[in-house]
């Protein structure tokens, strides 16, 4: 058990940082001091009282990140209660069924969602956010409590809301604060319950590594209702006295250059496809020109290039940040080639919503490409099923302060995501070196070949996504057969005019080099060009098992 209380972090953390910025809403007009965030809070925990909401109860936020969003979070959980957050990305009916199969007592869900729920599926009282009208009551109450909000509140702090007046909710380490429902690549949702345990964890590992410090800034442009953003574009920050500035319009590559460019956080945390698309759009044109080929072959011209590549990377993105993490899928094994030779301050973790999220970490001077980072030391085991850890690859097994308690009303699942001896189960394969992991693939998208060779197809996709004109591909097997299922980069193709023959043509050739530089088991028959986008999870990882 972690020895620091997770909610009295927040306590400490609102009082000590209190003058300092806490929330900004990027192009908005919202913004929060610490002491301010604790005075909304506050209200929140006012409204909770008087709707009868009791601890332990269940309260469902929906919608994009926004300075409401993470008030309502921090609300819930420094209440007592916990947070069911749902990604906005879930259609209606997944809204719906997680807010019923989560039993939750009450809702804040953005208008704009609000208009595609089917209402008579919702029995409980709505409030909108950002706005906190009343959008559907089970309660009389609801609607003169949520009125009269600021004259109750001015009524329990009539001399104002000072430092002394933060109390919050007694909630010990081992109780649940968040059921996360996962939006999986092989499967469909389950309630994962973490922990303030697991939270603590989290937070108090990036609190040992310095990663911030109190007055810095961050971008928060993953969804935080997933828990990878929740935890360190929010949670950990929000433990450190950092001004968060949520990304509330459409993560667009240029709003982000542009957020980035006027925000300049300290710490970029990102997801392998943004890097992935500035490698292919930007970096790849310019390094695939014969002299640049050429030049970046002699040494120490090579080093002129490579720093004049990497400052105007680091100058597009803001200038200001000392390392990018990158977590959520494993990042192209050819673009994180070329940005650990440039030496580019970035590194890969490894984490999975059941362990809130982190399990593995390295700071950019200690990255080894292919890695995936160290074991979190004194927080995490983590061991493989394999009679070769080091060579032979096998499931990654973990358990430690970050494991989940298990899936909310689905005892079935619980049990089988555990061994017998209680490490979960994390469904990836890889290889341990010391305390060092190597992802090779995911357990249940790995392929048999006929003559009994394990296949790993996210490694044939990884070299596949950096031939033209390809943007997403997933390999299958049929007929013992290797198919690559490929959606054609379709803005490259409209600026090069490119025909649906000539396409075709490119894809052929692109079967033949890809061949060439795979063994021959990983070699594929053929490529099947998809009309639709795949469809995605909010960390932009393929749902696999809908190709299958």
């Amino acid at each position: 058990m972690i020895e620091q209380n997770f909610i009295k972090t927040y306590e400490d953390s609102f009082k000590k940082n209190w003058n300092l910025p806490a929330l900004t809403d990027y192009k908005g007009d919202k913004s929060y001091t610490y002491g301010e965030l604790a005075a909304e809070i506050a209200k929140i925990h006012i409204l909770f009282s008087e709707l009868g909401i009791e601890k332990g109860d269940r309260i469902s936020l929906v919608g994009k990140n926004h300075s409401s969003w993470s008030i309502l979070f921090m609300a819930t959980i420094t209440y007592g209660a916990v947070i069911v957050p749902i990604l906005h990305e879930f259609n209606p009916e997944s809204i719906e069924h997680i807010i019923d199969h989560s039993e939750s007592k009450l809702a804040f869900i953005n208008s704009s969602l609000w208009e595609n729920i089917n209402k008579n599926n919702i029995n409980i009282t709505v409030f909108e956010t950002p706005s906190f009208a009343l959008l559907k009551s089970s309660n009389e109450k609801a609607e003169e409590t949520a009125k009269s909000i600021d004259k109750r509140f001015n009524k329990v702090f009539p001399d104002g809301f000072k430092k002394e007046d933060i109390k919050y909710a007694k909630v010990d380490n081992s109780e649940v604060v968040c059921i996360n429902y996962t939006s999986g690549t092989t499967g469909y949702s389950k309630g994962v319950m973490i922990t303030a345990n697991n939270f603590a964890g989290n937070i108090t590992y990036a609190g040992k590594l310095n990663l911030l410090f109190p007055g810095e800034r961050i971008l928060a442009f993953l969804p935080m209702a997933h828990v990878y953003g929740c935890a360190f574009d929010f949670l950990y920050s929000l433990s450190t006295g950092v001004n968060i500035t949520l990304l509330c319009v459409s993560p667009t590559p240029q709003n982000l250059i542009n957020a980035l460019d006027e925000v300049r956080p300290n710490i970029i945390i990102t997801v392998p496809l943004i890097f992935e698309k500035i490698y292919k759009k930007k970096i790849l044109p310019v390094i695939s020109q014969p002299l640049v080929k050429f030049l970046l072959k002699i040494k120490g011209i090579d080093k002129l290039i490579l720093n004049k590549i990497k400052n105007s990377l680091i100058k597009s993105l803001g200038g200001n940040f000392r390392e990018v993490i990158i977590g959520g899928a494993a990042l192209n094994a050819e673009v994180e080639a070329f940005f650990y030779r440039m030496r580019f301050p970035f590194t890969v973790g490894y984490g999975m919503t059941e362990c809130a999220p982190l399990i593995a970490y390295d700071h950019h001077n200690d990255f080894i490409p292919a890695s995936c980072g160290s074991v979190l030391k004194d927080i995490m085991e983590a061991r493989i099923d394999s009679t070769d850890p080091e060579n032979d690859p096998g499931e990654i097994q973990v358990r430690g302060e970050n494991v989940m308690s298990g899936y909310y009303r689905n005892p079935e699942a619980t049990k089988a995501a555990f061994t017998n001896d209680g490490w979960l189960k994390t469904g990836d394969l890889g290889i341990m070196r010391g305390s060092r992991l190597f992802i090779k693939g995911r357990l249940k998208t790995m392929i048999l070949s006929a003559n009994g060779q394990n296949i790993y197809p996210e490694e044939i996709e990884s070299r596949l996504n950096n031939l033209p004109y390809i943007a997403d591909s997933v390999v299958v097997l049929r007929d013992n057969k290797l198919i690559a299922l490929v959606y054609p980069d379709k803005e490259a193709l409209k600026s090069n005019n490119i025909s649906l023959e000539r396409l075709t043509e490119i894809m052929e050739d692109n079967k033949g080099l890809l061949n060439k530089v795979v063994a021959k088991y990983e070699r594929l028959s053929g490529i099947e060009i998809m009309e639709k986008e795949f469809e995605k999870t909010p960390k932009k990882s393929i749902k696999r098992y809908l190709y299958q």
